[in-house]
């Protein structure tokens, strides 16, 4: 199949969500109780690098206890900073996993309608429990009430109150055919609504059940940044050891327990270890802010990862009602022929183009039905592009692609295609209308592209992803849509199965590949690709297969996926290169407490300390404990993402995050060894 290039500029890329804040008193009982609880060895197993600082604090303590006939109130000092610091380290992640539980509470209590008021057939109302409610049911909602399912609006104009989801204070105007959300509420006028899902499986329920099963669940990603900080700190814990070993075996004492549980403590890197829970926390309110329903967390991980994005055009990157808006007979065929024939093939057509035709041929005819006659239906197939009817008369009918019907010709018609030309340059459709071996004529049928996408796709581009719309439409009306959408690319009169060739192909090449659709024919593409995102107004096969669904049906929303993937994923990678140049800087600034003692000229650089050695050792163990809860902001709101590659992200995140760990730990270090000194307390 042809792809054919279409590019434009880049703009520049920024934005943010704000998270929900943390505030009810339960909430912060459970967060105290969860701090102590996680100290639980069998709970730190999953996090060793917490684990290393766990048995390292424990060493500390057990040996002043052991030797507290001669340990110094130094050392009891030192040991409870190390406590304090473990204690922060799991505050993180139980602060995190208590603003998933407060935010889950707060999706919870918009679902707080017990019944609804079901619209019957005769046009009545009846109560209903909401449990008892089914797909496909009516309700009907006025202002006030709260909406008890996902569905779509079917009559009535009003305001719906969606704070609770995106965090938006302003109502947003909902009107027919608009998608709304359950646990929701209509701030004015009434609405009737279709229920697409279950009342349990309602956006809301599964943001549920993500938020409170987040902490549970690892990326890929996450795993191996935490088998990274695993060896990193296993690392360390062999270097200390053999420092104590080499300076007990030169006769020199000065290195003691304390001072060689100081330096571990301080070159793992507890910040990155403890705040993982953070940031995955904070994806996923962002991704529900964005009004996107994930189906698992590793959905937004590989978003991040994604090189070329696929997108279905009909229902995708347009509105996906194309309607048939005019017949263009051939010369010798009058438009009520036409129009006769359109019908008797869209009879038994029940795709939204079918309808169109047989609504336009209605009204060319003045009549309801076709002709007298009988036949046997041809439904329409995304594979065979065509439908129509073999008449008990022994006409054969026929209405598709115009590619499709002049195959079935005997004789091509070249007036066919100069026509189907002209309709496809203004980005209509041509379909062709056949009776036996004769062209009848054209249907034009229009559809219209979803705003703001050209902007959104050109931020794809900035940030190094490329965009392929993948249509059965013929070229040139493809490149008509392509160029107006702003896709770099696009692929003409593609069936189902060279989606999925052209997913492999990528796939085969290294690249990750993401693909948006909303129809039945598009489930295996989306089963295919390594990122699935379907449209809220999509198939259900389509939005069950998919790894997350668009609830606004903005194929251009994969944008925000990407950020906040990225965002995830920088925001852990500056927080690995905070905590290990920061320990870098922490050995430095304590080095008269490491190496004081070892060797001859070291004491001589206590004497550059306003502490002391002892002091420059405390001054690092405080700094290092109040640097976890400092970063829990950042770990939860994310880092702000600019555009470009994510080679040139993670670069500008070595660089900044790098010289902000070195110029913050030696500035708090000093700071604190100066508050220190002026109080008396070394």
């Amino acid at each position: 199949m042809p792809i054919t290039s279409n590019r434009s500029t880049p703009p520049r890329l920024t934005g943010s969500t704000r998270p929900q804040p943390l505030h009810r008193a339960r909430h912060l009982r459970w967060m105290l109780r969860a701090t102590v609880a996680k100290l639980n060895p069998l709970h730190l197993w999953h996090n060793p690098v917490l684990l290393v600082a766990e048995v390292a604090t424990a060493v500390g303590l057990l040996g002043n206890v052991v030797g507290q006939h001669h340990a110094a109130t130094y050392d009891w000092v030192i040991a409870t900073t190390f406590l304090v610091t473990l204690m922060l380290a799991t505050f993180a992640e139980a602060y995190a996993e208590a603003r998933g539980k407060a935010w889950a509470d707060v999706l919870r209590r918009t679902k707080t309608a017990a019944q609804c008021k079901l619209l019957q057939a005769d046009g009545a109302t009846r109560l209903v429990d909401v449990a008892s409610l089914r797909r496909h049911d009516r309700v009907v909602v006025t202002a006030g009430e709260t909406i008890p399912g996902d569905g779509t609006v079917i009559a009535g104009v009003g305001s719906v109150d969606e704070s609770t989801i995106t965090g938006e204070s302003a109502p947003v105007l909902k009107q027919c055919q608009d998608v709304v959300n359950g646990g929701t509420i209509l701030a004015s006028d009434q609405l009737v609504i279709e229920l697409s899902e279950l009342p349990h499986e309602t956006f809301v329920d599964r943001m549920i059940t993500l938020m409170e099963g987040g902490q549970r669940e690892r990326t890929p990603h996450e795993t191996a940044l935490t088998a990274l900080m695993s060896g990193m700190s296993a690392v360390f814990v062999v270097v200390v050891m053999t420092l104590v070993a080499l300076s007990r075996y030169d006769g020199i004492h000065s290195f003691t327990v304390p001072t060689a549980i100081g330096l571990l403590v301080c070159l793992i890197p507890l910040p990155a270890a403890s705040l993982l829970s953070a940031t995955s926390i904070g994806a996923m309110h962002r991704a529900s802010s964005a009004r996107i329903m994930l189906k698992h967390r590793r959905a937004v991980e590989a978003a991040a990862d994604v090189n070329t994005l696929i997108l279905d055009k009909t229902g995708t990157l347009t509105l996906g009602n194309r309607t048939a808006t005019e017949f263009l007979p051939l010369p010798g065929i009058t438009r009520q022929q036409l129009a006769e024939a359109a019908l008797w093939a869209s009879n038994d057509d029940t795709t939204p183009e079918g309808r169109s035709t047989v609504a336009l041929a209605q009204a060319v005819l003045a009549r309801p039905n076709p002709g007298a006659g009988h036949g046997t239906p041809i439904p329409f197939s995304p594979e065979t592009r065509m439908s129509g009817v073999d008449l008990d008369d022994g006409r054969k009918i026929r209405k598709g692609a115009v590619s499709v019907i002049q195959t079935l010709m005997t004789s091509p018609s070249e007036e066919l295609d100069t026509q189907a030309g002209l309709v496809s340059r203004d980005g209509s459709t041509p379909l062709a209308v056949a009776v036996d071996d004769r062209i009848y004529g054209l249907i034009r049928l229009k559809d219209l592209v979803k705003s703001g996408l050209q902007e959104r796709f050109s931020q794809l581009r900035a940030m190094g992803i490329r965009t392929v719309m993948a249509t059965g439409d013929n070229r040139i009306t493809a490149s008509v849509i392509a160029a107006e959408a702003g896709v770099d690319t696009f692929m003409a009169e593609a069936k189902p199965r060279d989606k999925i060739r052209l997913i492999v192909q990528e796939q085969a090449a290294g690249r990750c590949v993401a693909m948006a659709g909303d129809g039945t024919d598009d489930v295996p593409a989306l089963e295919q690709a390594d990122v699935g995102l379907a449209m809220n107004t999509g198939s259900r096969g389509a939005k069950e297969i998919s790894d997350m669904v668009d609830l606004d049906s903005n194929p251009a929303k994969f944008l925000d996926m990407v950020i906040i993937g990225r965002q995830w994923a920088t925001t852990r990678g500056a927080l690995l290169v905070f905590s290990v140049v920061s320990a870098v800087a922490k050995t430095v600034a304590a080095a008269p407490a490491w190496l004081g003692g070892v060797q001859e000229p070291w004491p001589a650089l206590a004497g550059a300390h306003a502490a002391g050695a002892g002091g420059a050792l405390l001054s690092v163990l405080i700094f290092n404990a109040l640097s976890i809860p400092a970063l829990i902001p950042v770990a939860l709101r994310g880092i702000k993402m600019r555009s470009g590659p994510p080679s040139q992200i993670l670069l500008r995140n070595l660089w900044h995050w790098g010289v902000l760990g070195m110029a913050a730990a030696f500035a708090g270090i000093w700071l604190i060894e100066q508050a220190l000194s002026l109080m008396g307390l070394w």
